[in-house]
């Protein structure tokens, strides 16, 4: 995997069984294409099936036509931001219920405390490490 200083760790495909999620489909949402690329390998190591999208237009379509079993989204974005991203997946009854993860650099509390209250599941700053972002999927998409 290439290095980045988004996400920390030369990751290796996991040996255990909590990571392997091959019928799982993530819809990625980066418009920066380093980051999009090193993640989706990331994920595809890790078994995922991965569905991308560089802008929040083509993200809103691409979530209600392949209905992602969970969304991971930048905040800053252009043509829709990350926020209107939610609002619009949470607005609707097809992708309502949706987890979704923000993946960011905003690292002030007022910005997690806003993504949380709009209906985040969590909040990942950048840079992190490969595991964690591996654990905090599969935490979200334990049946509740």
């Amino acid at each position: 995997m290439r290095k980045t200083t988004q996400i920390n760790n030369s990751f290796k495909a996991p040996k255990d069984e909590n990571h392997h999620q091959c019928s799982k489909r993530v819809l990625l949402i980066e418009d920066n294409l380093e980051i999009r690329e090193n993640v989706t390998e990331l994920l595809e190591i890790a078994g995922y099936e991965v569905v991308v999208a560089p802008n929040g237009s083509s993200a809103i379509l691409l979530a209600k036509e392949k209905l992602p079993n969970i969304i991971l989204c930048d905040i800053k974005m252009p043509k829709f931001n990350g926020y209107k991203i939610l609002l619009n997946l949470k607005n609707d009854s097809i992708t309502s219920s949706i987890p979704f993860i923000f993946i960011t650099a905003k690292a002030e509390k007022k910005d997690r405390t806003i993504a949380m209250k709009m209906g985040a599941d969590k909040y990942i700053i950048k840079p992190f490490e490969a595991d964690f972002l591996l654990n905090e999927i599969v935490a979200c998409l334990k049946p509740k």
